[in-house]
């Protein structure tokens, strides 16, 4: 797996360099600026790329700026945002394209080095995953809106357990419930979302999609 990386301290990059390294990744990049991740995208075209939020220049938004600028260029681009902020309105817009590969964790809630670097493989895989605090911050203007309010309580548990990139196996695990119920659960989610199924998209990822942008796809 081709990574570029963009993260402004020195020894935070360099630690992941060397993490991620030891887990067979392959860091094509190592930068610390915007500008340098645009141009680290467009030379290497990696299979992902790991983004903070706060880059140089502007120390603000920089890093989610480029991540959206490089996936307009890229439809598809698999990033997975590493920051200490979450930023709402740049993660939905992230998310809003709905094809998924989009992966959004908190630096201080990445408990170890197989959590992380699982989370990276299923972001380049094509899958969503988001840690629960960005999630919950999400969704907090949303809990009464439709098609959220048609979910129970039970169904949002397994909905937002998927957007943390949970197997039907977790999500049993987690909630205390077999993969009868999950199963369950997840096609009334599928139903109240308008998702039929189909060839040509992954449900999973366009329910979750759906329910963090609080809008039904098309």
């Amino acid at each position: 797996m081709r990574v570029v990386l963009a993260e402004d301290l020195y020894l935070l990059r360099d630690g992941l360099t060397h993490l991620l390294t030891a887990h067979g990744c392959e860091v094509v990049a190592a930068v610390e600026s915007g500008p340098e991740l645009a141009a680290a995208i467009e030379e290497h075209s990696p299979d992902v790329a790991i983004v903070d939020v706060r880059l140089p220049p502007t120390f603000t938004d920089e890093g989610l700026q480029t991540a959206l600028e490089m996936r307009r260029k890229r439809p598809g681009l698999p990033v997975l945002v590493l920051s200490q902020h979450v930023e709402q309105l740049y993660a939905r817009e992230l998310l809003a394209d709905g094809v998924g590969a989009i992966g959004y964790l908190l630096k201080d809630r990445v408990m170890n080095a197989a959590q992380f670097v699982d989370a990276l493989r299923r972001v380049a895989d094509g899958g969503t995953v988001m840690d629960p605090d960005v999630i919950a911050k999400l969704l907090a203007s949303n809990a009464n809106k439709e098609p959220l309010g048609t979910l129970t309580p039970r169904e949002r548990e397994v909905l937002e357990l998927m957007a943390e990139g949970c197997s039907n196996a977790a999500i049993g695990q987690r909630l205390f419930i077999g993969d009868g119920a999950v199963g369950k659960h997840t096609a009334s989610i599928f139903a109240k979302l308008g998702l039929a199924v189909s060839d040509d998209t992954n449900r999973r990822v366009l329910a979750v999609i759906a329910y963090l942008n609080n809008t039904q796809p098309t």
